[in-house]
């Protein structure tokens, strides 16, 4: 058997979701791995670092998705990509089946086996195959360090024979994977920092990793089974605003995560709570491609409202490329690995599986 991948649309994605240490570990399973040539070279990986380990390099894209039994990506491919895979073949990628409901139905009509791997549930087991902890681990960090480098004095508390200059405050709105690493970081780089989630569970996580958890009064614990945000009630939602609104006063940096699976953004920070926030104050949004947290957020755009700094990228990752695409690359072997059954040398799609079934598109 053979497993593929191919250029993702580079000025959206340069993560790549086959790495040359991943490729020994696919070759161990009885895999052949086959990619379109230069696969890596945006990335620093030339081709023959792919052939040392044992890829086969193909020089037509098409050749791959064609002569491929299993193709491995990031995002959906293109409507000519789709139109060169056959029947029986395995598309695996994070394949967003909210917004690409045409194409994932073209495939599941021309009886491609096709698995999204944000649907993984939240069990033990599919742990060391959860995308959307590796990568948020990264966004949270790099969220951080972008909002730093806009704002315009120093993190942390100095004191100086001049004078003391204090440490800077830290609010991060969701304190899911993105936001916890966002804690751990600025709190490394000396900011006082502040979090809120609508999840109660969350308090405890936060004030482990040294931050300041902010209790909405009589709040309710709005989880879902799966580990997710669920929508908030209106009531919630008020009491939010008020605790929101008179903490924004006096803090430096807003980094917002909150984001409820396959819906928009819930737009938490309100106009008028920014224009209440003192000038030269950065807010990093995180949700910024799913609509934004805050009332102002553009994509790939830094809005300066009042002085107060709104930025928002398509895809932060693209800013970390190498080490998100070596995370997702085993994550991605890990569910192979799950999926391919190595005795008979063939792919099992054992719906008794709940890594399996809950990931599959029909």
């Amino acid at each position: 058997m053979r497993i593929g991948s191919i250029f993702e649309n580079q000025n959206l994605e340069k993560r790549i979701a086959i790495t040359p240490e991943i490729v020994k570990k696919y070759i161990s399973l009885g895999l052949e791995v086959c990619l379109v040539e230069n696969y890596g070279l945006h990335l620093g990986i030339k081709d023959e670092h792919f052939i040392e380990a044992g890829v086969k390099i193909l020089k037509d894209e098409m050749e791959v998705l064609n002569s491929s039994d299993m193709i491995v990506q990031l995002s959906m491919l293109s409507e000519e990509q789709i139109s060169n895979i056959k029947e029986n073949q395995t598309l695996i990628g994070v394949l967003n089946p909210y917004n690409n409901k045409e194409k994932l139905e073209k495939l599941s009509n021309n009886k491609i086996n096709i698995f999204s791997l944000e649907l993984l549930p939240r069990i033990t087991r599919a742990q060391s195959m959860d995308i959307l902890s590796s990568q948020a681990n990264l966004a949270g960090y790099k969220a951080v360090i972008e909002s730093f480098a806009n704002f315009e004095k120093a993190i942390p508390m100095m004191m100086t024979a001049a004078g003391t200059v204090p440490a800077a405050k830290v609010l991060v709105v969701g304190a899911g994977v993105a936001g916890l690493q966002a804690i751990a970081t600025a709190k490394r780089m000396g900011a006082i920092v502040f979090a809120t989630d609508v999840r109660m569970a969350s308090k405890e996580q936060v004030e482990s990793l040294g931050g300041k958890f902010l209790t909405v009064e009589g709040s309710e614990n709005l989880e879902t089974e799966g580990g997710y945000a669920k929508e908030a009630s209106d009531d919630f939602k008020k009491k939010q605003e008020e605790l929101l609104s008179e903490t924004l006063k006096k803090i430096d940096i807003v980094i917002c995560t909150a984001l409820i699976p396959g819906k928009k953004a819930p737009v938490i920070i309100k106009q008028n709570m920014i224009e209440n926030m003192q000038a030269g104050s950065v807010i990093y949004d995180l949700a910024a491609i799913q609509g934004g947290n805050t009332a102002f957020t553009e994509v790939d755009k830094i809005i300066n409202r009042n002085g107060v700094k709104i930025m928002g990228e398509s895809n932060i990752l693209n800013k970390l490329p190498v080490s998100a695409s070596n995370l997702y690359a085993k994550n991605m072997f890990n569910f192979v690995d799950n999926l391919f059954d190595k005795e008979n040398k063939k792919i099992n799609i054992n719906l008794e599986d709940e890594i399996i079934e809950k990931t599959i598109i029909k």
